[in-house]
């Protein structure tokens, strides 16, 4: 069969890549045509266009690229048309993909919904685009399935992607690690400043103030595989130090984390790294989540799974140099360290076991 999968970010690439082996494993004559980042292109298939050229973070920096967005979808819809696929696999970005949802049906091409869109927290109005638009929707965290039993919509929970990553990774001795990457003997706090270039600048300056506070630390950034590696170079000194696509591999090798919030928040829990989750957006862009937000106390997906604090977020004015002194403490020794740790033990339990790729892949050719 023919395969158009879209995915627009940097983790729906990682979970586009294992999905796309799955499909292969399933439907030897796969032809796939894709958006996506260096994990997907790997899997082979046909790369359309890079995420890094599609992802805009927050509202005012979504407005001011609305042209270029348009442009986007427009040019998505015509190259959907023109290469007929057989399904349609949409993965996350739903700004986007609920788009071309529609227009893919409109086209008699089946459309799968894999890694849903968090629906459960704002605009859960579309929920009926869902309904109307898409064949099957794949959810990835518990309660996502009774979140669509409640809005009428059937879907499968396939358990989470991010534990067959995590499951397939090999040994890592930490003194290799170091000596590969020209670390000093240290102990390591890894940073994780997220993977689109204003949001790295801004996370970055805030996350290094803690440098004097933990002079017996080495501090190493995880490159975004979107961004140069001369982008990061000025954040660079004796004490600060820059991985590129080792992503996992660091945070194996660290005491513990800052992470920006997003997906890499439940990737460093799995990884049982403790962890610190910072949030800055723009003054404007905060502004209008909080009024479109409902009822969700947490913005990681830690702490939204358990249902809980289990991490601390730091948010806005709360992220500063003192909470992150204060809370990075924490997560380097001491009780809490060990709570969060042994919370980690009951989050892996809650997301289920290994296979959700093959499961994904299963509903898919059965279409």
């Amino acid at each position: 069969m023919k395969y158009y999968i879209i995915a627009g970010e940097a983790s729906g690439d990682l979970h586009g890549s294992n999905l796309m082996k799955a499909l292969k494993q399933k439907d030897p004559q796969a032809e796939i045509r894709f958006w996506g980042g260096d994990l997907m292109k790997a899997q082979g298939g046909i790369l359309v266009k890079h995420y890094r050229d599609l992802a805009f973070m927050g509202f005012l920096e979504v407005a001011m690229n609305l042209r270029t967005i348009l442009n986007n979808i427009k040019f998505c819809k015509e190259d959907i048309k023109n290469h007929k696929p057989d399904i349609l696999i949409l993965i996350d970005y739903p700004g986007f993909n609920l788009r071309i949802a529609r227009f893919a049906k409109e086209l008699g091409i089946k459309v799968v919904y894999y890694i849903s869109p968090q629906l459960w927290a704002w605009k859960e109005g579309r929920v009926e685009i869902v309904k109307k638009y898409v064949d099957e929707m794949m959810v990835i965290l518990p309660f996502e399935e009774d979140f669509y039993k409640k809005h009428g919509v059937h879907s499968h929970f396939v358990g989470h992607p991010l534990l067959d990553a995590i499951a397939g990774l090999n040994d890592l001795s930490i003194e290799e690690f170091k000596k590969e990457n020209g670390l000093n003997e240290k102990e390591i706090i890894a940073l994780l400043p997220g993977s689109r270039k204003q949001e790295v600048e801004k996370m970055l300056e805030i996350m290094l103030s803690v440098r004097p506070h933990f002079k017996n630390y080495q501090f190493v950034i995880a490159g975004a595989p979107s961004l140069p590696k001369e982008f990061y170079q000025k954040y660079v000194d004796d004490n600060v130090h820059f991985v590129s696509n080792r992503t996992y591999d660091l945070l194996r090798c660290s005491k513990a984390a800052l992470v920006t919030s997003g997906t890499a928040t439940l990737e460093t829990a799995l990884l049982n790294v403790p962890e610190v989750v910072c949030y800055r957006g723009s003054k404007i862009s905060y502004a209008i989540a909080k009024r479109l937000v409902k009822n969700i106390k947490y913005i990681s997906l830690v702490n939204l799974i358990m249902d809980r604090e289990v991490v601390k977020e730091l948010i806005q004015t709360d992220l500063n140099t003192k909470n992150l002194v204060d809370e990075l403490n924490k997560m380097i020794e001491g009780e809490k360290r060990n709570q969060v740790l042994a919370d980690y033990s009951l989050l892996r339990e809650k997301l289920g076991g290994k296979g959700a790729s093959e499961k994904a892949a299963a509903v898919i050719v059965s279409v």
